[in-house]
């Protein structure tokens, strides 16, 4: 019963989403533009058989895991800077404040540019999708600290680096797993705009070359798990921030 009541939604939600779906692809749209679930489960399956479908997801995902712990690393102590200290702050947020506002998207042909159509390009351009959102979380949790905490730990006796590891840090990590949680859609969006440029492989190449050949099931099935994978992902970050920051934030 417990498991109904945690996950019951997200069934009833997913099921009425592919009636909505078949209903409109076959009773309302009738076009070979708008395939049935049905249709695209079938592609799916095949893709996946033949290795093409785990080939293409392996390979984004590998590219959007490094880029985004390697983002991740990054802007986690920077943003624990900006926050504790004010004048790293002042000298830092002009540049966050600037650079963040330039999506990611924009930055490909410079990206190219720099690094080429290799692996290199693609990992810029997520961890340049990744770090602004980590830091800016990351520097508002620690501005949010509750100022009683802090000196309630120096009547008690505690150095700067026990405040720091004792209070400073739990109650920011829910600001960097939720930061960290923005981020990744940031990196999934990212990595399909790269793929769709410059890549010989991954599910934004998948969705050029489906294009191209006007192979309708092969889009909606990139499409289909792309969601997938970032509904589970996201999953886990909650679970993360349940299970990791539970005590300090009441959003999971």
């Amino acid at each position: 019963m417990r498991w109904v009541r945690e996950h019951g939604g997200y069934v009833i939600g997913f099921a009425s989403l592919f009636l909505l779906w078949h209903v409109a692809a076959v009773y309302l749209v009738q076009s070979a533009l708008f395939p049935p679930p049905g249709s695209v489960i079938t592609r799916a399956v095949a893709l996946f058989r033949d290795g093409t479908l785990v080939a293409n997801v392996a390979i984004s995902l590998q590219r959007i895991l490094t880029g985004f712990v390697a983002g991740s690393l990054l802007g986690i102590p920077i943003g624990l800077c900006m926050g504790s200290f004010p004048p790293v702050r002042r000298i830092l947020d002009p540049y966050t404040e600037f650079l963040r506002f330039i999506p990611a998207v924009a930055m490909i042909t410079v990206a190219v540019i720099w690094f080429g159509i290799g692996e290199t390009s693609k990992l810029f351009l997520i961890i340049y999708a990744t770090v602004f959102v980590v830091v800016l979380n990351t520097a508002a949790g620690v501005a949010s600290i509750a100022r009683n905490k802090i000196r309630a730990a120096q009547a008690l006796g505690a150095t700067r680096f026990q405040i720091f590891c004792h209070v400073a840090l739990p109650a920011t990590v829910p600001y960097i797993l939720t930061g960290m949680r923005l981020a990744m859609t940031n990196s999934f969006v990212t990595i399909v705009a790269a793929e769709l440029v410059a890549a010989n492989n991954g599910l934004g190449k998948m969705l050029w070359d489906a294009r191209l050949y006007m192979l309708v099931d092969d889009i909606f099935v990139a499409l289909l798990v792309l969601g997938l994978l970032g509904f589970i992902i996201d999953r886990i970050f909650r679970w993360c921030i349940f299970l990791f920051a539970g005590r300090y934030s009441p959003v999971v």
